[in-house]
């Protein structure tokens, strides 16, 4: 079996979590670029309570999203997996049989209790070898990616067939075929991957919350969906404003997302290749910026509105595929389960506050200024980043190891350390698990193996 290559039983675990995974989101972003039309029929409805409705999924995903994980490693990973599924389908039925937009923020926060995130990719993590593990948790990132395009597309689609209720109903249905998938696809486990690299430590929590590195990523997450969520209270009923009707919406989504991802792809490789990520990463939040602030600008224009949602989506994408890789790079050995708690309660948080701020901001401010506010957000983020280390040199590796007790760590540790291109070694006795993170253009992996073996 080539080490290189994904086996049979990863390609399984890679492809059948991915779409559990791109189901559920894409239930959760099919109504962002509709609800703010289709749902002025709910009673109560206001800006204010659309924003609070499309954001609601993610104060209680944000909030539930490291218990989840931590509970996935006392009670099983699938175990979880189906209870969050069943509450996301609960929630979407609640939604979908709501006459109310309180109904259905009541619906939407169910969604989000299900929080199964974390455990997915520990799952992922505990059926995969340590050097296939990144391709497989990026296999579950594009899924996310491809779901976000899919429901920019359905959605306007799907709307004016069989309105939101119908929407909820099909996301209630795929939760459902998530967990046909979950038993019959996924292989079951014996095994469990270190939980430093899957699972958060509490202990770990409020170190990593003050790693100013870190920091800086799980703000900038933070903003991005918080603009996301935002902007789609207005878009639409801009687009609808500028002539365009909604069942056709998707005519301008459609192509936005397919050629922003034609564009990210050259400034990704590229960026990897020449140390630039950190460079690549800095000019999309500006372009975000820049897009954003010509959208206050473009109130009659249509063709120009579909330039500036090119730019903001090839931002977005960026963005969104650079920031989980620069979390898993910069968090301490040992410590990216627990980074990557934080991060996904910051992207969640991020998607409610981006609700009460677009909301609270269109119904004060107008469209115009709604935009300029995010704009406004987006600079912001860009002058934290300005003291962002370049994460490109940077990996973990994970090794199994026979530890016989303390004073073996300490003897391999100190061997470790001293080897070139090493930055940190973490040993864990109890796991069984060292954690080694390295500058990846000067370290040999084979002269740590040979001090490990």
């Amino acid at each position: 079996m080539q080490s290189n290559a994904l086996n049979p039983i990863e390609k399984r675990t890679s492809l059948s979590l991915a779409l559990v995974f791109a189901l559920r989101m894409l239930g959760l972003f099919m109504i962002l670029p509709v609800f703010a039309i289709y749902g002025q029929h709910l009673t109560g409805y206001s800006p204010m309570w659309v924003g609070i409705a499309i954001g609601a999924y993610g104060l209680t995903q944000a909030f539930l999203q490291i218990p989840a994980g931590m509970m996935s490693d006392k009670f099983g990973r699938k175990p979880i997996i189906y209870g969050g599924l069943i509450l996301f389908a609960l929630g979407s039925i609640v939604a979908g049989m709501s006459t109310s937009v309180y109904g259905v923020t009541a619906g939407r926060a169910l969604q989000g209790a299900g929080a199964i995130a974390s455990a997915i990719l520990a799952l992922a993590a505990d059926i995969t070898r340590e050097e296939q593990r990144p391709k497989t948790m990026a296999t579950i990132g594009i899924s996310i990616g491809i779901a976000f395009a899919i429901a920019m597309v359905l959605g306007p689609i799907l709307a004016p067939l069989i309105g939101l209720h119908g929407l909820f109903f099909i996301t209630a249905a795929g939760a459902l075929c998530g967990i046909a998938i979950v038993k019959y696809l996924v292989p079951n486990v014996v095994n469990k991957a270190p939980r430093g690299e899957t699972i958060p430590i509490p202990k770990l929590l409020v170190g990593l919350i003050k790693h100013p590195q870190l920091l800086r990523l799980d703000l900038g997450i933070f903003i991005l969906h918080m603009t996301l969520t935002a902007m789609f209270i207005d878009l639409p009923l801009q687009l609808v404003k500028m002539g365009l009707k909604a069942n056709v919406h998707w005519h301008l989504y459609l192509p936005a997302l397919l050629v922003s991802f034609l564009l990210i792809i050259p400034m990704l490789i590229f960026g990897a290749k020449k140390n630039m990520n950190r460079q690549f990463f800095q000019f999309s939040i500006v372009l975000m910026a820049i897009a954003l602030l010509l959208m206050a600008l473009a109130n009659h224009s249509i063709i120009f509105m579909f330039f500036c949602i090119l730019i903001y989506f090839t931002a977005f994408n960026f963005l969104e595929a650079s920031l989980p890789a620069f979390i898993s790079m910069i968090s301490p050995a040992g410590s990216k389960g627990s980074a990557m708690g934080i991060y996904s309660t910051s992207q969640f948080l991020g998607a409610f506050c981006g609700g009460i701020l677009g909301g609270g901001a269109f119904q004060i401010l107008g469209s115009s200024g709604l935009f300029f506010c995010l704009s406004a957000l987006i600079l912001f983020w860009f002058f934290i980043t300005l003291g962002m280390h370049n994460p490109s040199k940077i990996r973990t590796f994970t090794y199994n190891a026979k530890i016989k007790d303390e004073k073996h760590a300490e003897d391999l540790t100190d061997k470790l350390v001293k080897l070139q291109g090493v930055l940190e070694v973490v040993t864990m006795r109890d796991e069984q698990t060292i954690y080694v993170k390295v500058n990846k253009q000067e370290f040999v992996e084979e002269d740590a193996k040979k001090i490990i073996n």
